[in-house]
């Protein structure tokens, strides 16, 4: 719950700086590639961090587990996808435009299938070069925003064997530091 109020808060500590991002092609204002690249370094640092330090030692102890259905049974924890998503609604309820989720071409979930053909491409990019972001500009509805996808890495091995025991995960081989996916980050640009 920490991460996620500390998520927020930079959330809401960078949505003022929104105003102030340039399009792809105007040289004033942050590049929204350094705004996405901030907003990853967050979100990065903040999952890792839960997922090592709590999910992962709490399950090795013996002590309480992650598991899908968190809601519904007691004394369970979201799992580290789900710690994102919930973050993600939690920021949105700020009124900040930006949005971010986890997307996969081996989804568990069909909710974290890429939405587009611009989505499935930049998977297939941060596949194959993970090191590197992959970014476009988008249109949703009326308005473009800057969509960058990020590498999503297998940082533990709970993450490795829940994806590759689950019923519906489509790859079973995942290895620790592989690509599992991939993290979408949409800033709005201005009009």
């Amino acid at each position: 719950m920490k991460g996620m109020l500390f998520l927020a808060t930079v959330v809401l500590t960078v949505n003022p700086l929104l105003t102030h991002i340039s399009s792809a092609s105007d040289q004033q204002g942050i590049p929204p590639q350094t705004v996405a690249d901030y907003i990853h370094a967050v979100i990065e640092a903040d999952r890792t961090f839960y997922t090592i330090h709590v999910v992962d030692r709490l399950q090795k102890n013996g002590g309480t587990i992650a598991a899908e259905n968190w809601r519904a049974k007691k004394n369970v924890l979201p799992l580290p996808a789900q710690f994102l998503m919930e973050s993600s609604d939690l920021a949105m309820k700020t009124g900040t435009k930006v949005r971010y989720r986890l997307i996969s071409l081996w989804p568990i979930n069909p909710h974290n299938a890429p939405y587009s053909e611009s989505e499935k491409n930049g998977l297939e990019a941060v596949r194959q070069h993970p090191e590197q972001s992959a970014s476009s500009t988008v249109k949703i509805g009326n308005q473009a925003y800057f969509q960058a996808i990020y590498a999503d890495r297998a940082v533990s091995q709970a993450c490795i064997s829940c994806h590759n025991a689950h019923p519906r995960s489509s790859k079973k081989d995942f290895k620790m530091d592989d690509v599992m996916g991939g993290l979408v980050i949409e800033i709005p640009l201005p009009q």
